[in-house]
C-alpha cells in the first residue's frame, strides 16, 4: 500500500500515520518481527500462529494514554503482515472480560466481547487467539507452529520430552481447543514459573514471550531451534542404527523415475479430481517432493496417515486425514484407477461415520465428505481446495503434517489429538461463522481454463477475461516469452501458468495437457484461439499456405479438442471447448481461400464435437468475431496490411473500414471476443452446445441460417 490506503491502514492499527516511532512504536516492531518469524517456514506455515505487542497509545475521544494491545487479526499471514492485518484492542476492557467470563462450555460467547474492546475502528477482526495475547502478562507474545514444536506436542510423553529437553525453561500446556479458557491457561502457568520463556501446548504448537520485541522473537527462536536439535539427535540414533521413524522402505512403492512419475500424475490428476470434486468442484495441486515421496514409500505410512494430523491449522485445510493408495508404484493404470474409486466410496463413508459419530443438534451440516489430500505411492500428493493458493498451502500443511509425524516418531509415538476434538474444531461454530463471512466466489471459480495463442491479441483478451471471472488460465503460445508476461501479469502461478506449444504437434499438445492438470489438477474449458492468415488470390495460394493455415487452425484446434476431452471425460466434471472460428466461415470474400476454408473446418468441428461429447457433459461452442484489428496478433503480422491493400483502404483506417460495413457502425475488440467466451462458457448458458455466436457488430452476409 502506498499514499493515502497506507496513512488510512496504519492509522486504523493505531500506528503512526507516517510510519516513524512515537506511541506506537511497539506495533512497528510487532510487524517487523513478524514478518521476519514469517519468512522461515521453519517457524510456522502459511497463514499459521500468531504474533501481538502491547503498549501505550491515545484514546481518540479523551487524548488521555490508553493501553493497547496489537496482534494479528483473523486471517493474516506473519510473513506478510501489515499494518491493516492487526487488531487493536483497549487493554483495560479486554481483561475486565475475565470478571464476566462464563466458563468454559460458554467460551466461544467471549468472541463477539471483543468487538466491544476495540481501539478506535479496530483494524483487523481479532482471532480466536487473541485472549492468549491479552491475558499473558507479557509485552510481546508469539504464538508458533513450528514443525519441531508440534512434534514434541504430539509426542504420547510430550510433557515428559518439554521437561528433558527445556528443563524448567519451557512449560507444558495440555491439549486445549483455541478459545479464552486457553488464554487463561497459559497466563496461569506463566505467572506460576516465572523463569519460563514460553511453553509446548498439547497437540498443537509453542508460544514465547518477552519484555522485548527482540526478546520475545528471540526467546520463540530458541525454543524452535532446541526442538530441532533434539528431534535431530534422536533421528540420527535411529539411523546409526539403519532404522527410520517410519519403518523401512517398502519393496514396490518407491518413487518412479522423474519422467515416468509425472506422466502417470498426468493421467491420474484428472481422475483424482474428479474423485475430489464429488461434493463441490476443487483445484488441485500436485507434489512430488522428496519429502512426499519417502513417506509414502515406507512401512508405517499407512497407520501413520490414518490417525490423521493434529494441529488445527493442519487439518482445518488438509481435513483429518488423507486418502492413501494401497498399491505398488508401477500396478496397471486401470487398477490405480479403479482401486482409487473403491478407496474413494469408503473414504466418503468414512468421513459420514465420522460426521455422525461427533456431531450434535447444533453442528453445522457435514460439508463434504471428499478427501483434500491423495498420497500414491511412487508418484507423490495430490492436495485439493477452492482455489490454486488453497490447494497448494492444503500441500504444504500435509508436508508440515509429515514433519510432524517423523519427529515424534523418532523421540517418541505420534499421538495427534482425538477424533472428537478435530470435529469440534472443524464443526465449530465460530469456523462456520468464518466461512460465511468469505466472500461469494466468482463465475468461473474453481475453473480450469487452457487458452492456445493466448499470448497476445483476441486470446491474450479471453485468458485476461477468464482470470478476471475467477478461473486458473493456462496460457498457451507459441512464444514462450509472451505467454511468461502475461501469465505474470494475470497473477503468477497461483492464477496462470504459461506452456510453450505448437498446436500442429501431437507431442506437443499432450504435453500441453498434461502441463495443465499437473497445474490445476485438470481442465474444464477450453478455448482453440491459435491461429495466423495469409490473405492471396486462389491463384497466388500455395499449398504452403493452405497446409500452413489447416495445419494450425483445424488440425491443431482437432489436436487440442482430443487431448483435452480425454482429460475432461476421465474427470467426468463435464467441460467447456470454444472454438474461435470466425465470420469467414460463413461469408465467402475474396482472396482468401485457405483461411476461409480452415475457419469452415473449424465451425463445423463445433457441431461435430458438440454432437459426439454431450453425454459427458461438455458443450462445445464457437465465437465468429470479423474485423478485430487493435490488438489482433493476426493483423499486425502482414494480415491487415494484405487485407487493406484487398479493399483498397489505409491499413491504419482498417479497423474503421471493418466497422462501417457492419450493421451496428461500431469497431470490433479483443475484449468483445473475451466477453462471448465467458458468456458461453459462464453460469448463465449451461444447456446451450453446438452454438456459433456472431462478434462482428452485424455482418448481414455471414448470419446463421
Amino acid at each position: 500500500m502506498t499514499g493515502t490506503s497506507e496513512s488510512t491502514a496504519r492509522g486504523a492499527a493505531g500506528l503512526p500515520a507516517d510510519g516513524t516511532p512515537g506511541t506506537a512504536s511497539a506495533a512497528a516492531e510487532l510487524i517487523a518481527r513478524s514478518n521476519r518469524l514469517g519468512a522461515d517456514p521453519r517457524n510456522t506455515n502459511y497463514a499459521g500462529g500468531n504474533t501481538s505487542a502491547k503498549g501505550t497509545g491515545t484514546d481518540p475521544v479523551t487524548g488521555q494514554p490508553v493501553e493497547l494491545l496489537w496482534v494479528k487479526g483473523s486471517g493474516g499471514d506473519l510473513g506478510t503482515l501489515r499494518p491493516a492485518n492487526l487488531a487493536v484492542l483497549r487493554l483495560d476492557r479486554m481483561r475486565a472480560l475475565v470478571d464476566v467470563y462464563p466458563g468454559v462450555e460458554r467460551e466461544d460467547e467471549m468472541v463477539a466481547a471483543f468487538d466491544f474492546c476495540l481501539h478506535g475502528k479496530g483494524g483487523a477482526a481479532p482471532s480466536i487467539d487473541t485472549a492468549m495475547h491479552g491475558l499473558v502478562d507479557a509485552a510481546h507474545v508469539d504464538h508458533l507452529h513450528p514443525d519441531s514444536g508440534i512434534a514434541i506436542a504430539t509426542s504420547a510423553d510430550g510433557e515428559r520430552l518439554t521437561r528433558e529437553i527445556f528443563g524448567d525453561t519451557v512449560a507444558w500446556v495440555p491439549w486445549r481447543r483455541p478459545g479464552f479458557q486457553l488464554g487463561l491457561d497459559i497466563a496461569e502457568i506463566k505467572a506460576r514459573n516465572p523463569q519460563a520463556i514460553g511453553c509446548i501446548l498439547g497437540g498443537h504448537g509453542i508460544t514465547a514471550w518477552g519484555d522485548t520485541s527482540d526478546e520475545a522473537e528471540g526467546r520463540s527462536l530458541r525454543i524452535i531451534a532446541e526442538a530441532e536439535a533434539y528431534v535431530a539427535a534422536r533421528t540420527a540414533e535411529l539411523a546409526a542404527r539403519g532404522q527410520h521413524p517410519f519403518g523401512p522402505v517398502v519393496p514396490g512403492r518407491e518413487a518412479l523415475p522423474e519422467a515416468e512419475r509425472r506422466t502417470r500424475a498426468a493421467a491420474l490428476a484428472p481422475v483424482i479430481r474428479g474423485l475430489a470434486g464429488r461434493d463441490k468442484p476443487q483445484v488441485g495441486h500436485f507434489t512430488d517432493s522428496g519429502v512426499v515421496l519417502d513417506f509414502v514409500a515406507r512401512q508405517n505410512a499407512p497407520s501413520l496417515a490414518e490417525l490423521g494430523t493434529s494441529c488445527p491449522d493442519h487439518f482445518l485445510r488438509t481435513k483429518v486425514k488423507p486418502l492413501m493408495v494401497d498399491l505398488p508404484a508401477d500396478a496397471p493404470l486401470d487398477d490405480v484407477v479403479a482401486r482409487l474409486r473403491e478407496l474413494h466410496a469408503a473414504y466418503r463413508e468414512d468421513y459420514a461415520g465420522y460426521y455422525e459419530r461427533n456431531a450434535t443438534p447444533e453442528s453445522p451440516a457435514m460439508r463434504g465428505a471428499d478427501p483434500a489430500i491423495v498420497l500414491v505411492p511412487g508418484v507423490g500428493m495430490f492436495s485439493f481446495g477452492k482455489d490454486k493458493q488453497t490447494a497448494r498451502v492444503a500441500g504444504e500443511f500435509y508436508v508440515n503434517a509429515i514433519n510432524v509425524m517423523r519427529g515424534a516418531e523418532a523421540i517418541s509415538t505420534y499421538a495427534p489429538i482425538d477424533e472428537a476434538e478435530k470435529f469440534r474444531i472443524e464443526y465449530w461454530s465460530l469456523e462456520e461463522a468464518k466461512l460465511a463471512r468469505m466472500p461469494k466466489p466468482k463465475p468461473l471459480a474453481t475453473r480450469v481454463a487452457l487458452v492456445t495463442g493466448a499470448g497476445s491479441g483476441i486470446g491474450r483478451a479471453i485468458a485476461e477475461r477468464l482470470a478476471a471471472e475467477g478461473a486458473c488460465v493456462v496460457i498457451a503460445d507459441l512464444n514462450l516469452e509472451g505467454a511468461e508476461a502475461v501469465a505474470a501479469e494475470l497473477g503468477g502461478p497461483d492464477v496462470a501458468v504459461a506452456v510453450r506449444a505448437d498446436v500442429t504437434s501431437e507431442d506437443d499438445v499432450r504435453g500441453l495437457v498434461e502441463a495443465t492438470v499437473l497445474a490445476f489438477g485438470g481442465v474444464d474449458l477450453v478455448v482453440n484461439n491459435a491461429g495466423l492468415s495469409i490473405s492471396k488470390p486462389l491463384l497466388e495460394t500455395t499449398t504452403k499456405d493452405w497446409d500452413l493455415q489447416h495445419d494450425v487452425m483445424a488440425r491443431g484446434s482437432f489436436l487440442v479438442a482430443r487431448e483435452a476431452a480425454r482429460a475432461m471425460i476421465a474427470q467426468d466434471l463435464g467441460g467447456d471447448i470454444v472454438y474461435i472460428a470466425s465470420k469467414n466461415s460463413l461469408f465467402a470474400g475474396p482472396n482468401n481461400i485457405a483461411y476461409s476454408a480452415t475457419k469452415a473446418d473449424q465451425a463445423h468441428q463445433v457441431r461435430l464435437l458438440a454432437a459426439e461429447l454431450g453425454g459427458h457433459r461438455i458443450r462445445v461452442n464457437g465465437v465468429n468475431p470479423d474485423g478485430v484489428v487493435r490488438g489482433s496478433g493476426i493483423f499486425a503480422g502482414g494480415w491487415g496490411a494484405q487485407r487493406a491493400a484487398t479493399y483498397g483502404v489505409p491499413e491504419s483506417e482498417l479497423g474503421a473500414y471493418y466497422a462501417q460495413r457492419t450493421l451496428l457502425k461500431r469497431e470490433v475488440l479483443p475484449e468483445h471476443v473475451a466477453a462471448a467466451v465467458f458468456v458461453l462458457t459462464g453460469p448463465d448458458l449451461v444447456q446451450t452446445t453446438g452454438l456459433h455466436v456472431p462478434v462482428d457488430s452485424g455482418v448481414a452476409a455471414a448470419f446463421l441460417r
